[in-house]
């Protein structure tokens, strides 16, 4: 060995003295070159998949390919290149959030990301984070079981691929990160095709191996994870039908193409499991060949446009940017370079559109950075700029402590609360209420006097706070009627305790006056209203310019004056931005009636041919 090699790896042997024994090294063109693999893989995918997405339900798609890219082609030609879509557009988002606040952006910053520049487009468990956002959540609440009751569908596994392509062979890490990041919008078992696909992102720097990736994403699964499971019984199928993938896909669809039990607000085919095994199965029929891969993802059907993208993605990675057929790549004549090097923002507001060749610059720039700065280094041996990776590291999460929505509660109700908090001993601001205990950044207690609380708190250098609102006793079980624009035995659920049965009114193609309210024998005093939205539905099912109203000695009804409304309800009337199954409070001066009721415009999405309006409740409480 000569001088120069060992001064070449001498920082490799550092490494390995210090400890850092599991170390692997690639070079730097290398590195880059398969990020745009990963990247160009994605864009083929997302696009080329657009064409197949939900066509494919009760039955698979034929088998007759290739497939071409179909009337999706049509949208790239008019805008002369690749245009975003959701398999690409928050990854692109968390890049310039990553550019803008170092490799590990806080959940404070990411949520700040989403407000900012998602404003429609958005489905699913996407779109339930963003309205619980815009209520006042913070992430990982935004994507809890407890408040996001579609945590279970696909959309982790599609937004997440960035934190495994900046963290090349750095499985743990990228796991870590995933699972992280996941839980913006999802849980549980939810997140776990996203880890998996992690998993095999980052080993595959490493490898193009099929059969040795798919372990790589199974030993990355909690081992207790339901996915697991999922992955043995596809690999199952696959042995037992080796040459029939159609039939493998029709024992996939009867087991997991039904309504599960977790499943009241969602939607089938977008199940993050189904997804997730309908994708194991494209790998495995495809047997590492892109354009047969990509062809599985769409014919397996369901949201194919998500399979196509990620998976054609990891091989695009694995096998590098020249295994990529260059008529996927350049599926215009006259494009003399992948897409026409062009990616146009038709999806977020103020993402900048960009060069994709300056995408995988920032996107490798960013990979380097977190190999840096999670124990490896950059170096030249023999010539060669090369990356040294600790495959051993794991993701930290940054420090934060975060608040919680405003918290409401009558006299006597026992609560127990938890902010969200990495940054290390919790310490309280001024004073709190005597009735109410913390517990490190756990606050309980039970509420016995009314009024407006702020418990304010910090962290190492983070703060935040949380608002009680303490009502009187709730007088809904006294009323002796339930009052709306129509009868129905189903009001019961106003005051029934439990949201687990909103109450959904008739709908109309125009927006109506809707009321809900209590009617009493004798006058009672008033001065604070609490009602919980039901989930919307699709296209309706939001109230707009809640207000209060109460009755007169003349029967006659008379509009409160001077009420406040806590949180803030969306602006406009855009169905992205409506929240399902939170609480709103409405306080006023004191008044005293025999009826009271909250009173709304019925919201829906008039743009939709023909439109539909209604309204939505599960709790109505007075006090």
């Amino acid at each position: 060995m000569n001088k120069r090699t060992v001064l070449a790896l001498l920082p490799l042997m550092i490494l390995s003295c210090s400890g850092l024994d599991r170390v692997r090294s690639i070079p730097v063109d290398t590195y880059q070159d398969k990020v745009a693999g990963f990247w160009l893989g994605q864009l083929v995918g997302n696009i080329y998949g657009l064409s197949h997405e939900f066509k494919y339900l009760e039955e698979p798609g034929p088998d007759t390919f290739p497939y071409g890219y179909g009337k999706a082609l049509e949208r790239a030609i008019e805008l002369d290149g690749a245009f975003s879509d959701d398999d690409t557009d928050l990854e692109y988002m968390y890049l310039l959030q990553m550019e803008e606040h170092g490799i590990d952006p806080t959940y404070r910053k990411l949520r700040e990301a989403w407000m900012y520049h998602i404003r429609d487009r958005i489905w699913a468990a996407n779109r339930v984070a963003l309205t619980l956002m815009h209520h006042g959540y913070y992430p990982p609440e935004t994507g809890s079981r407890e408040h996001n009751p579609r945590w279970f569908e696909i959309d982790p596994q599609l937004v997440n691929e960035i934190w495994a392509i900046t963290a090349p062979g750095m499985v743990s890490y990228a796991v870590e990160k995933t699972a992280w990041a996941a839980r913006i919008t999802n849980d549980d078992f939810g997140t776990e095709p996203a880890l998996f696909y992690a998993a095999m992102l980052s080993e595959a720097f490493f490898t193009d191996d099929i059969s040795a990736l798919i372990e790589v994403g199974f030993e990355a699964l909690p081992s207790d994870g339901r996915f697991r499971g999922v992955i043995r019984e596809m690999q199952a199928l696959h042995a037992t039908y080796p040459d029939n993938w159609i039939q493998a896909r029709q024992v996939l669809a009867e087991k997991y193409y039904v309504r599960q039990p977790y499943n009241e607000y969602g939607w089938e085919p977008i199940d993050a499991v189904l997804n997730g095994a309908a994708a194991v199965l494209a790998l495995l029929y495809g047997e590492g060949d892109i354009q047969r891969t990509l062809d599985l993802a769409c014919a397996m059907g369901f949201d194919a446009d998500n399979q196509a993208a990620t998976l054609t993605g990891l091989l695009g990675l694995a096998q590098g940017s020249e295994a990529i057929p260059d008529d996927l790549l350049r599926p215009v004549a006259k494009w003399t370079m992948p897409f026409n090097d062009r990616y146009i923002n038709v999806s977020r507001h103020d993402l900048p559109d960009a060069s994709i060749t300056d995408q995988i610059r920032r996107l490798s720039d960013q990979g380097i950075r977190v190999v840096e700065q999670s124990g490896g280094i950059r170096t030249s041996m023999d010539g060669v700029d090369v990356l040294i990776v600790d495959e051993s590291s794991h993701f930290h999460a940054p420090q934060e402590l975060l608040p919680l929505p405003v918290q409401f509660l009558t006299v006597g109700d026992t609560f127990d609360v938890a902010l969200y908090n990495t940054a290390g001993e919790v310490h309280v601001v001024g004073t709190m209420p005597d009735w109410l205990e913390r517990n490190g950044s756990r606050l309980s207690g039970r509420a016995m006097q009314q009024g407006s609380f702020r418990v304010s708190l910090t962290a190492g250098l983070d703060s935040a706070s949380v608002r009680f609102e303490v009502w009187g006793p709730n007088k809904a079980s006294d009323a002796v009627g339930i009052l709306h624009n129509t009868m129905s035995a189903d009001l019961e659920r106003l005051r029934d305790g439990s949201q687990s049965l909103p109450f959904y009114s008739a709908t109309s193609t125009a927006s109506e006056t809707h009321f809900y309210g209590y009617q009493f024998d004798e006058p009672q005093e008033f001065s604070h209203l609490g009602y919980t939205i039901g989930f919307p539905r699709e296209e309706w099912g939001w109230l707009i310019n809640p207000s209060v109203e109460v009755q007169d000695a003349s029967g006659g009804w008379a509009a409160v004056q001077g009420i406040s409304v806590l949180p803030t309800p969306p602006d406009g009337t855009s169905k992205y931005l409506q929240p399902g199954l939170v609480s709103y409070g409405i306080s006023f001066p004191t008044v005293t009636t025999k009826a009271i009721r909250l009173v709304a415009e019925s919201g829906g999405h008039a743009v939709d041919q023909p439109p539909t309006f209604g309204t939505t409740l599960t709790e109505l409480s007075v006090h």
